[in-house]
């Protein structure tokens, strides 16, 4: 073959796979836009915002929290946004400093999701969950996984737990963070596709509560995201741009919280478009009869 007709036949290949993947790329925007998952971050902040009773774990951490962004935030910006520039600034020219900003208040936002969630939110999270699940009415759910008391206040009925909170950040997610992180390098595009990507990871884990208060296995959980791979990662991006916003980034880990437990309460009463599938329970209990 010649030259000539190798590159043409490259380029034939080329246009396919484009052709391909803008296909796919169609459907999984689709996907997302009819589920309605981009709306529930801000349906969190709108129910967080009009239902006080929800505020009291988020008052009970509110000052360690800020304490804590304001010590990583001023930390990474002094010691880490002019050498990070110096390398951004050769691919991406002028709008270095503002992918440079970018990259640095989401490596700041992860270190402190990192710490406080493992070691201050935790807690004030799972009750938020399971707050606002009470309050949608989903207390068979909650019941599962914690005792309730008696009341109409859905955070005072919270009692002691019977089933550990979300999973910690785990060392996997650290590796695949660095892993991204040379995506910066592109212009514009790369900073865009590492927050996707950290949009997409996020989105994975915002219902592990909700997982385990309906007692699903690991694979019924991976059989669910791959089903639901674009809502996921849809509400995952948002959250994670809402909380890189520096200061009112602990408010928005609650109010996302509140949002994610939205979700599952509306998946739940089968309400959303996500539960156009057959739950993992019940197609494995189906295959079982067969």
């Amino acid at each position: 073959m010649s030259a000539a007709g190798f590159a043409s036949n490259m380029q034939a290949k080329a246009q396919e796979v484009a052709k391909e993947d803008y296909e796919k790329a169609k459907i999984l925007i689709s996907d997302a836009a009819k589920s309605g998952a981009y709306l529930y971050p801000f349906k969190g902040i709108i129910y967080f915002a009009t239902h006080r009773s929800l505020w009291r774990p988020f008052y009970s951490r509110i000052l360690p929290t800020l304490g804590l962004t304001a010590g990583v935030l001023a930390s990474m910006f002094f010691f880490t946004y002019l050498p990070q520039l110096a390398v951004l600034v050769f691919v991406n020219g002028p709008l270095a400093v503002f992918t440079t900003t970018l990259l640095v208040l989401n490596e700041s936002s992860t270190i402190v999701n990192i710490i406080s969630r493992n070691f201050l939110l935790q807690e004030a999270l799972v009750d938020t969950f399971d707050g606002t699940l009470l309050a949608r009415n989903a207390s068979d759910v909650v019941s599962e996984g914690r005792q309730l008391k008696s009341g109409r206040d859905p955070i005072a009925r919270l009692g002691k737990l019977i089933k550990n909170p979300f999973s910690k950040f785990t060392p996997k997610a650290l590796v695949r963070y660095i892993m991204y992180l040379p995506l910066n390098f592109i212009p514009v595009v790369g900073t865009a596709l590492f927050i996707l990507l950290q949009g997409r990871s996020r989105g994975s884990s915002v219902h592990n509560r909700y997982f385990q208060l309906k007692g699903w296995s690991s694979s019924q959980q991976q059989d669910w995201h791959k089903r639901h791979i674009s809502p996921y990662t849809t509400f995952g991006t948002i959250a994670t741009l809402l909380e890189m916003i520096p200061v009112v980034s602990m408010l928005f880990a609650f109010t996302n919280t509140v949002g994610a437990a939205l979700w599952a309460a509306d998946i739940e009463q089968k309400k959303t478009q996500t539960t156009d599938g057959t739950a993992p329970s019940l197609r494995e209990s189906a295959k079982r009869a067969e």
